[in-house]
């Protein structure tokens, strides 16, 4: 018996819930393999599909079915109806969850590449619907059916842009800036109830969200010859912090946005050699 507990995962007999996974590539799914390998059960979202072509279901199907998720469906997070129904079939096939992950962010291309003071105002409420209010609304359709266990934890994904100006980030920043602030909002509110919020603020990681980014790979060299540890994080190092946040090993962590940025995020100034790190 000793031996096999030693061997058991940190997600063993835990159940929660992915919502945002895109493609391979996405953060989402860094974590999400995390969470396999330790021993979860995950039930997936993804994005609705128009008409008969289910493009999006059989794209993250792909990923999902081969390590047994307990249901896909679709959600569109800006409508209640569609997060009512993923709550109720959580609710169904698990009775409680003990994680969320939350990994939801859009503005569009237009709003997203010009300057801030060009934003239009449908383009603003669209990006910080889906980017900011939807894990308001997603942890509030899971309050509302009593979904979280008494020790749960919620995960959504940030970046360094809503702390800080990031020329290209623009729009975005302000999503996640408004989305910093839910977390801690959430965190006090869920927390007498047992529930952790917290975000993680990754580095830049090659994902298709991080393209729309202008000039992603000059940020890239920048962040390398910035950083302490003078390189880019990985989507696995991102993958193994969520990991941890979401279980019980982080119990006394909640209203935190933590940096997973080889330090970029602390340098105030380059370093002395960041002409030579710098694209080398």
């Amino acid at each position: 018996m000793e031996e096999r507990d030693l061997k058991m995962g940190l997600f063993e007999g835990k159940k929660g819930l992915v919502l945002g996974i895109a493609n391979d590539r996405s953060i989402a799914w860094a974590i999400t393999e995390q969470l396999h390998q330790q021993g979860a059960e995950i039930g997936f979202t993804h994005l609705p599909d128009a008409g008969d072509r289910p493009k999006n279901e059989r794209k993250v199907g792909k990923l999902v079915n081969p390590i047994g998720a307990k249901f896909l469906m679709p959600c569109n997070v800006c409508e209640d109806a569609d997060l009512e129904a993923v709550m109720e079939k959580a609710a169904a096939e698990f009775g409680k969850i003990d994680f969320l992950l939350h990994s939801i962010a859009f503005a569009p291309p237009a709003d997203l590449t010009g300057p801030t003071w060009a934003s239009s105002r449908e383009g603003f409420r669209l990006a910080m619907e889906i980017s900011a209010y939807s894990l308001l609304a997603v942890c509030g359709a899971a309050k509302k059916k009593d979904l979280f266990s008494e020790n749960s934890s919620v995960l959504t994904l940030s970046y360094f842009g809503g702390e800080e100006v990031i020329p290209g980030y623009n729009l975005m920043g302000i999503c996640k800036a408004a989305l910093e602030c839910g977390v801690r909002y959430l965190a006090s509110e869920l927390g007498p109830d047992g529930t952790r919020v917290n975000a993680i603020s990754a580095g830049p990681v090659k994902t298709v969200s991080a393209q729309g980014v202008g000039d992603f790979d000059q940020m890239l060299e920048l962040y390398k010859g910035m950083a302490p540890m003078r390189r880019n994080i990985t989507a696995e190092e991102v993958g193994k912090t969520g990991s941890f946040l979401l279980s019980d090993q982080a119990s006394g962590i909640s209203a935190e946005v933590v940096h997973v940025d080889c330090g970029f995020s602390k340098m105030g100034a380059p370093p002395a050699d960041f002409g030579e790190t710098a694209g080398a």
